[in-house]
């Protein structure tokens, strides 16, 4: 109880800025409710390619006539689909680490319809109507998931965990930010010499 008080006081000392790029967006703070072994990169992209295979269920049973094996054809996708997820969200974890990259902002309007696009393409395909190259449905369901993890929870995960341990995730950006004050004033300062000798040599 102690670690979760300290934590929110962590959270809640952060300025609007820091606090709006630790957060994210409503997606993203359901997710920081989690403990950050479970909101693990990994963890929430095989939980996207669960969402994925439960999505394809009516269209695995009910596609064609002949029902039969048509749940051993889910369970292998499915476990395809968990497996990819998962690999390309430790991926991710294992990139960001390298990179520190700071969270972006997913394309929403983008990524959001795709998975509903490929699963249409897929019922169509699997009943016949027309003949989608299955390439095309599978990349559609699958790349919004890994791409939000990538793009925006990847990063976000690495701050929190810098966080959790005592750091200060914007200790690069605060310098960053103090030395270009510092040139500022000194450039400003050399400006208001530079002036005042034109104004003596003038006055002269």
């Amino acid at each position: 109880m102690n670690r979760l008080s300290n934590w929110k006081l962590k959270i809640e000392s952060l300025d609007s800025k820091e606090s709006e790029t630790l957060l994210g967006t409503s997606l993203s703070k359901l997710f920081t409710k989690l403990p950050l072994w479970l909101s693990h990169p990994s963890n929430i992209g095989g939980f996207y390619g669960l969402l994925v295979a439960v999505a394809l269920l009516l269209p695995y049973r009910f596609a064609n006539d002949d029902h039969a094996g048509w749940l051993t054809d889910w369970g292998l996708h499915c476990c395809l689909l968990l497996v990819a997820c998962f690999f390309l969200g430790l991926c991710s974890t294992i990139i960001v680490s390298f990179t520190g990259r700071f969270p972006a902002a997913p394309p929403r309007s983008i990524l959001y319809p795709m998975p509903f696009l490929g699963l249409a393409l897929l019922t169509i395909d699997r009943t016949d109507i027309l003949q989608i190259p299955a390439a095309l449905s599978w990349l559609l369901m699958l790349l919004p998931g890994p791409m939000y993890v990538h793009l925006s929870w990847a990063p976000r995960w690495r701050l929190l965990c810098m966080i959790e341990d005592g750091r200060n995730p914007f200790e690069s950006i605060e310098s960053e930010e103090k030395s270009y004050e510092k040139l500022t004033i000194d450039e400003d300062f050399k400006d208001t010499e530079l002036i005042s000798v034109i104004n003596d040599f003038e006055s002269e």
